[in-house]
Protein backbone atom coordinates (compact mmCIF):
# COMPACT_ATOMS: atom_id res chain seq x y z
CA UNK A 1 0.00 0.00 0.00
CA UNK A 2 1.59 3.05 -1.01
CA UNK A 3 1.06 6.29 1.21
CA UNK A 4 -2.26 8.31 0.82
CA UNK A 5 -0.20 11.00 -0.66
CA UNK A 6 1.10 9.34 -3.29
CA UNK A 7 -2.22 7.17 -3.64
CA UNK A 8 -3.95 10.77 -5.01
CA UNK A 9 -1.03 11.97 -6.41
CA UNK A 10 -0.39 9.26 -8.65
CA UNK A 11 2.77 9.85 -11.41
CA UNK A 12 3.02 13.33 -9.82
CA UNK A 13 4.32 11.85 -6.53
CA UNK A 14 7.34 11.32 -8.23
CA UNK A 15 7.78 15.01 -9.37
CA UNK A 16 7.83 15.78 -6.03
CA UNK A 17 11.24 16.73 -4.27
CA UNK A 18 13.10 13.32 -2.83
CA UNK A 19 12.69 14.85 0.42
CA UNK A 20 8.70 15.56 0.36
CA UNK A 21 8.47 12.37 -1.48
CA UNK A 22 9.80 11.17 2.07
CA UNK A 23 7.94 13.20 4.16
CA UNK A 24 4.71 12.69 2.70
CA UNK A 25 5.58 9.15 1.57
CA UNK A 26 4.58 8.17 5.64
CA UNK A 27 2.45 5.58 6.18
CA UNK A 28 1.63 2.21 8.34
CA UNK A 29 3.68 -0.01 5.45
CA UNK A 30 6.62 2.70 5.21
CA UNK A 31 6.86 1.99 8.86
CA UNK A 32 8.01 5.41 9.94
CA UNK A 33 6.48 8.90 11.11
CA UNK A 34 7.95 12.35 10.96
CA UNK A 35 8.73 15.06 13.76
CA UNK A 36 9.76 18.09 12.45
CA UNK A 37 11.09 21.00 14.90
CA UNK A 38 11.62 24.67 13.52
CA UNK A 39 10.74 27.93 13.64
CA UNK A 40 7.31 30.36 12.39
CA UNK A 41 9.15 32.81 11.14
CA UNK A 42 5.70 34.85 11.18
CA UNK A 43 2.18 33.66 12.04
CA UNK A 44 -0.27 36.49 11.45
CA UNK A 45 -4.08 36.82 12.06
CA UNK A 46 -7.29 39.05 10.16
CA UNK A 47 -8.67 41.57 11.48
CA UNK A 48 -10.01 42.41 14.62
CA UNK A 49 -13.00 40.66 14.18
CA UNK A 50 -11.93 37.27 13.60
CA UNK A 51 -10.96 37.00 16.92
CA UNK A 52 -13.83 35.76 18.43
CA UNK A 53 -13.41 32.77 15.30
CA UNK A 54 -10.08 31.32 16.27
CA UNK A 55 -10.72 31.33 19.84
CA UNK A 56 -13.81 29.05 19.06
CA UNK A 57 -11.54 26.67 16.76
CA UNK A 58 -8.89 27.15 19.78
CA UNK A 59 -11.13 25.18 22.19
CA UNK A 60 -10.92 22.53 19.72
CA UNK A 61 -7.56 22.50 18.53
CA UNK A 62 -8.77 23.40 15.71
CA UNK A 63 -7.33 27.27 14.62
CA UNK A 64 -5.36 29.31 17.01
CA UNK A 65 -5.82 33.49 17.91
CA UNK A 66 -1.77 33.45 18.89
CA UNK A 67 0.35 36.25 16.48
CA UNK A 68 4.17 36.40 16.59
CA UNK A 69 7.52 36.26 15.00
CA UNK A 70 10.17 33.45 15.58
CA UNK A 71 7.67 30.86 17.51
CA UNK A 72 9.18 28.07 18.12
CA UNK A 73 6.81 24.99 16.54
CA UNK A 74 6.85 21.24 16.17
CA UNK A 75 4.62 19.00 13.94
CA UNK A 76 3.98 14.89 14.11
CA UNK A 77 3.02 12.88 11.38
CA UNK A 78 1.96 9.35 12.73
CA UNK A 79 0.37 6.47 10.59
CA UNK A 80 -2.33 4.52 12.22
CA UNK A 81 -5.44 2.52 11.87
CA UNK A 82 -8.77 4.27 12.99
CA UNK A 83 -11.64 2.28 14.86
CA UNK A 84 -13.26 2.00 11.54
CA UNK A 85 -10.03 0.36 10.04
CA UNK A 86 -8.83 2.84 7.53
CA UNK A 87 -5.50 4.11 7.26
CA UNK A 88 -4.73 7.84 9.09
CA UNK A 89 -2.06 9.94 9.35
CA UNK A 90 -1.67 12.56 12.48
CA UNK A 91 -1.08 16.43 11.40
CA UNK A 92 -0.73 17.50 15.06
CA UNK A 93 1.34 21.26 15.40
CA UNK A 94 2.24 22.88 18.36
CA UNK A 95 3.14 26.25 18.82
CA UNK A 96 5.16 28.02 21.43
CA UNK A 97 3.72 31.57 21.54
CA UNK A 98 2.62 31.26 25.52
CA UNK A 99 3.53 29.23 28.15
CA UNK A 100 1.04 26.80 27.29
CA UNK A 101 1.31 25.51 23.63
CA UNK A 102 -1.21 25.99 21.13
CA UNK A 103 -2.38 22.69 19.53
CA UNK A 104 -3.63 22.58 16.24
CA UNK A 105 -4.89 19.20 15.40
CA UNK A 106 -5.74 17.45 11.97
CA UNK A 107 -5.82 14.12 10.64
CA UNK A 108 -6.04 12.77 7.34
CA UNK A 109 -7.43 9.75 5.28
CA UNK A 110 -8.00 8.29 2.05
CA UNK A 111 -11.47 8.45 1.01
CA UNK A 112 -13.88 5.72 0.04
CA UNK A 113 -13.33 6.17 -3.66
CA UNK A 114 -9.31 6.43 -3.02
CA UNK A 115 -9.20 9.71 -5.57
CA UNK A 116 -8.75 12.44 -2.60
CA UNK A 117 -7.95 13.19 1.29
CA UNK A 118 -10.25 14.01 3.85
CA UNK A 119 -9.05 16.47 6.79
CA UNK A 120 -10.99 15.69 9.81
CA UNK A 121 -10.16 19.07 11.69
CA UNK A 122 -9.57 19.33 15.85
CA UNK A 123 -9.76 17.11 18.71
CA UNK A 124 -13.55 15.57 17.78
CA UNK A 125 -13.63 15.82 13.75
CA UNK A 126 -16.29 17.84 13.65
CA UNK A 127 -14.90 19.55 10.29
CA UNK A 128 -14.39 17.03 7.54
CA UNK A 129 -12.52 18.94 4.72
CA UNK A 130 -11.92 17.92 1.00
CA UNK A 131 -8.03 18.63 -0.09
CA UNK A 132 -6.88 19.09 -3.56
CA UNK A 133 -2.96 18.33 -4.09
CA UNK A 134 -0.75 19.55 -6.83
CA UNK A 135 3.15 19.38 -7.48
CA UNK A 136 4.78 22.39 -8.76
CA UNK A 137 7.32 23.09 -11.47
CA UNK A 138 9.98 22.68 -8.67
CA UNK A 139 9.03 19.99 -7.49
CA UNK A 140 7.18 21.70 -3.99
CA UNK A 141 3.71 20.64 -2.79
CA UNK A 142 0.60 22.53 -3.21
CA UNK A 143 -2.34 21.54 -1.26
CA UNK A 144 -5.85 24.08 -1.38
CA UNK A 145 -9.05 23.21 0.56
CA UNK A 146 -12.09 22.47 -0.76
CA UNK A 147 -15.65 21.54 0.60
CA UNK A 148 -16.29 21.46 4.18
CA UNK A 149 -18.85 19.62 6.21
CA UNK A 150 -19.61 19.80 9.97
CA UNK A 151 -20.27 15.97 11.73
CA UNK A 152 -21.82 16.26 15.47
CA UNK A 153 -24.19 13.19 16.39
CA UNK A 154 -26.73 13.16 14.26
CA UNK A 155 -26.10 16.85 12.64
CA UNK A 156 -24.68 16.82 9.43
CA UNK A 157 -24.08 19.51 7.03
CA UNK A 158 -22.30 21.61 4.62
CA UNK A 159 -20.58 24.13 6.33
CA UNK A 160 -21.44 27.75 4.79
CA UNK A 161 -18.08 29.00 3.40
CA UNK A 162 -19.43 32.53 4.28
CA UNK A 163 -18.37 31.50 7.68
CA UNK A 164 -14.97 29.75 7.16
CA UNK A 165 -12.16 30.30 4.99
CA UNK A 166 -10.06 27.83 2.14
CA UNK A 167 -6.79 27.10 3.52
CA UNK A 168 -4.02 27.43 0.69
CA UNK A 169 -0.41 25.71 1.62
CA UNK A 170 2.82 25.34 -0.36
CA UNK A 171 5.72 22.97 1.35
CA UNK A 172 9.07 23.24 -0.54
CA UNK A 173 12.65 22.15 0.31
CA UNK A 174 15.58 24.26 0.66
CA UNK A 175 18.66 22.40 -0.68
CA UNK A 176 21.24 24.78 0.61
CA UNK A 177 19.61 24.94 4.24
CA UNK A 178 18.30 21.28 4.28
CA UNK A 179 15.15 22.70 5.63
CA UNK A 180 11.58 22.18 4.75
CA UNK A 181 9.90 25.69 3.90
CA UNK A 182 6.02 26.27 4.71
CA UNK A 183 3.46 28.87 4.05
CA UNK A 184 -0.36 28.48 4.41
CA UNK A 185 -2.84 31.42 3.87
CA UNK A 186 -6.44 30.74 4.94
CA UNK A 187 -8.82 33.40 2.91
CA UNK A 188 -13.04 33.95 3.00
CA UNK A 189 -13.83 35.08 -0.26
CA UNK A 190 -16.06 37.93 1.41
CA UNK A 191 -14.07 38.95 4.04
CA UNK A 192 -10.37 38.31 2.69
CA UNK A 193 -7.35 37.03 4.43
CA UNK A 194 -8.01 35.35 8.32
CA UNK A 195 -5.04 33.59 9.34
CA UNK A 196 -1.32 32.12 8.13
CA UNK A 197 1.76 31.54 9.30
CA UNK A 198 5.29 31.15 7.34
CA UNK A 199 8.15 28.99 8.38
CA UNK A 200 11.11 26.11 8.33
CA UNK A 201 11.96 23.28 9.89
CA UNK A 202 14.08 19.87 9.72
CA UNK A 203 12.81 16.14 10.19
CA UNK A 204 13.20 13.15 11.71
CA UNK A 205 11.74 10.32 10.51
CA UNK A 206 11.45 7.76 13.72
CA UNK A 207 10.31 4.16 13.06
CA UNK A 208 6.46 4.20 13.82
CA UNK A 209 3.22 1.70 12.87
CA UNK A 210 0.74 3.28 15.21
CA UNK A 211 0.13 6.71 16.18
CA UNK A 212 1.02 8.14 20.18
CA UNK A 213 -2.06 8.09 21.99
CA UNK A 214 -2.07 11.48 23.13
CA UNK A 215 -2.03 12.39 19.22
CA UNK A 216 -5.21 10.64 17.88
CA UNK A 217 -8.47 12.23 18.48
CA UNK A 218 -10.79 11.87 21.31
CA UNK A 219 -13.41 11.05 18.51
CA UNK A 220 -13.34 9.74 15.20
CA UNK A 221 -16.23 10.57 12.52
CA UNK A 222 -16.98 7.80 10.46
CA UNK A 223 -18.61 9.57 7.42
CA UNK A 224 -16.57 11.33 5.18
Amino acid sequence: MTSIFASVLGDDFDRLHPMLQKRFGVGIEAGYGVVGTGTMSSIQRGPWWTVPFLWIGWFRNILTPDIGENVPFRIENFPYRDPFGRETVTFVREYSVRRKPTRFDATMLLNTAGDRIVDYLGTHQHLAVDLDLAVTEDGSLQLRSDAQRFYEGPLAFRFPMLFSGRADLTESFDDETKEFVIALEVRNRFWGFLFGYSGRFTCEFPDAVDAPQRLKPVRHELRE
